[in-house]
């Protein structure tokens, strides 16, 4: 178990200020980053590196997220306290544990088995509670649906049904759409049985999403 000193909590500090620089509002999202160690995440060695925002290499051909990222599909799921989440994409756990931080009931699904087996480590150590599941979770999570919020980190080719459809009425999902290079973060909101809004935001470059309803790992590049 690491420790998160005096030193750390700064770093976290000028962090936050960096994020809100860059337009990020919501403090209950800022509050969050402040408080959750990015450095739990990394290896020692790295530790100057957890503070930086910027992404960084997990293993398994996966990363975590950059901190500006990681706030603005936060901040764009508009999060209350009393929402039901789901995120698609587990991968460190980090972006799992800033979730935790607004509200307790965060589901959360990982596709590939050591990073999935590595998170459910952490979360036991530090004394987390989401409910975890190992699966293809571009086919969401339909046994525990519906959900307030879903949030996608991974990115997808187009929208899948089957997560607009996991989602209440007023129910948002965020998700980064597009190809291999480049993906716009979409904010999809559930109007009506059969209705829904969508919102463009900026590009992102995550890495794909595979399962069903996302990318065939034999088809990438």
């Amino acid at each position: 178990m690491q420790t998160d000193l005096y030193k750390h909590k700064g770093m976290r500090r000028a962090l936050v200020k960096q994020l809100r620089d860059k337009g990020i509002r919501d403090e209950r999202v800022l509050a969050a980053i402040e408080t959750v160690p990015r450095h739990f995440f990394f290896e020692k060695a790295f530790l100057e590196q957890a503070y930086q925002d910027k992404a960084f290499p997990i293993g398994e051909g996966q990363t975590i997220s950059q901190p500006y990222t990681v706030a603005f599909q936060t901040e764009l799921l508009r999060l209350q306290p009393t929402d039901k989440v789901l995120e698609i994409g587990t991968g460190s756990g980090y972006q799992c544990c800033v979730l935790l931080q607004i509200t307790p009931k965060v589901y959360t699904i990982e596709y590939n088995k050591p990073l999935y087996d590595k998170a459910v480590k952490f979360f036991k150590t530090y004394g987390l509670f989401p409910h975890t599941f190992h699966g293809d979770g571009s086919q969401g999570l339909p046994a525990h649906a519906p959900y307030d919020k879903i949030i996608v980190t991974a990115g997808a080719p187009g929208v899948p049904k089957t997560l607009v459809s996991q989602l209440n009425i007023g129910g948002i999902l965020v998700i980064p759409v597009g190809g291999e290079s480049s993906q716009k973060m979409l904010r999809i909101t559930r109007t009506g049985e059969n209705e829904f809004t969508q919102e463009e935001f900026a590009d992102f470059k995550f890495v794909p999403l595979l399962g069903k309803s996302g990318w065939d790992s034999s088809s990438l590049s």
